[in-house]
This record gives C-alpha cells, structure tokens and sequence, in this order.
C-alpha cells in the first residue's frame, strides 16, 4: 500500500494507503488496482510500495478478511477488509515474515 501522504497530496484514495492511525486490533478498508490473490488463511506482511515493485519491509502483520474483485470502466480492482494483528516498529531489525510465514 501506499504512504498515507499520497491521499493527502491527493495522488490515492485513502483505502489504497497505509493508514495514519494503524492499530492492533483495527480493521481497515483496501483497494488496488488490478486482480489480486490474498492469502485468507494467515497473517501476511503489509508493506509500503513506492510502485514497480518497490516494497518496503513488513510495517505489520495483517489478516484478510474479505476481498471481492470488481470492474470500474474497463479497469479491474480488488477492495476488501484487514485487520491489523501487530504493528512492528520501524527501528526493531529483526525479521518479521520468512516470505509469507511469521516469525515470532
């Protein structure tokens, strides 16, 4: 997802970024572009992308509740809902997910 500042700058909607008041315990809408796969099964890692690929390490560990893929125009997006398990902090180093896989 991306940095909370791009809904401000008024680049994304606020469901496509990282919200400013992330939580353990919260649940928070999602939306991107295109069709995804979500592991519904687990905690995954929620990352802060630049675009093109560029992910920044694991912020926190999410759960996905629901994801439902729908068309707008003639593009495809997926929206949804997460609850937030854990929020790292920025300055721990130490490994969060092996992949997809928690480490605790």
């Amino acid at each position: 997802m991306r940095d909370y500042s791009e809904f401000e700058k008024g680049n994304r909607k606020e469901e496509e970024c990282i919200p400013k008041n992330l939580e353990a315990g919260k649940v928070f809408d999602f939306l991107k572009k295109d069709q995804r796969n979500y592991w519904l099964f687990g905690e995954i890692p929620l990352r802060e992308t630049k675009g093109n690929q560029v992910l920044g390490k694991p912020i926190a560990s999410v759960i996905i509740l629901e994801a439902t893929h729908f068309l707008e125009g003639k593009e495809m997006f997926t929206r949804g809902k997460y609850k937030v398990v854990d929020v790292f902090d920025p300055n721990d180093k130490t490994p969060k997910f092996d992949g997809l896989d928690r480490i605790k």
